[in-house]
């Protein structure tokens, strides 16, 4: 349990890493490149990213894989959080890009946001199924940049870009479980389409 979960913070501090290359960045298709890196570095060292395992529990769906998700997710929001307050100490800038963000994805509405997480689950899943069963990081290079420039929303890294904004309110919370169910949907849809299309045939 507690290697899942500092699995999970490490995880979650690359992300904020990945979170503060894009805040940082004037131009933002660099910045949605750039933010790959936090995936790539997470796949090779295997650590736990909600959104790069939650697409894997159709085919496992027993209770031991669900604990080891959660904690995971725990360690994301834990790393999150503290990067997202440590790294704006020493980077007002990013606080500054970060308001800004947040408080255009807060003004969203109910459907927008759930879809866009949706989305978003859907390339994650993507993109790490593709480095599992493929070798590849192709996936991981393209589907990245793709979800951040469509602006489809990643529970941990806004997780991180709520922390370094500073805004700490109900809608805000409310608005990452959201954005967690979005993801956990849309990284969920492809395997059981595929399990059903394999019952089928």
């Amino acid at each position: 349990m507690i290697s899942q979960f500092l699995s999970g913070i490490a995880a979650g501090i690359l992300i904020s890493i990945g979170g503060t290359i894009f805040l940082s960045c004037d131009i933002r298709y660099i910045g949605a490149v750039l933010f790959s890196v936090a995936l790539l570095c997470i796949c090779y060292k295997g650590y736990s990213l909600f959104t790069g395992k939650i697409g894997f529990i159709p085919e496992k769906h027993d209770k031991n894989a669900f604990s080891v998700l959660l904690l995971g997710l725990l360690g994301n929001a834990v790393a999150t959080c503290v990067c997202g307050y440590v790294i704006t100490l020493a980077l007002p800038s990013v606080r500054e890009a970060a308001e800004v963000i947040c408080t255009a994805k807060l003004a969203q509405s109910f459907p927008s946001a759930l879809i866009r997480g949706i989305f978003c689950g859907i390339l994650m899943y993507l993109a790490v199924s593709i480095y599992r069963d493929k070798h590849t990081v192709v996936g991981i290079v393209f589907c990245i940049p793709v979800f951040i420039l469509c602006g489809f929303e990643h529970s941990i890294a806004d997780m991180f870009y709520f922390a370094a904004s500073g805004i700490v309110s109900l809608h805000a919370f409310g608005y990452i479980w959201l954005i967690i169910i979005g993801n956990a949907i849309g990284g969920m849809l492809l395997p059981v389409l595929t399990g059903a299309l394999k019952k089928q045939s």
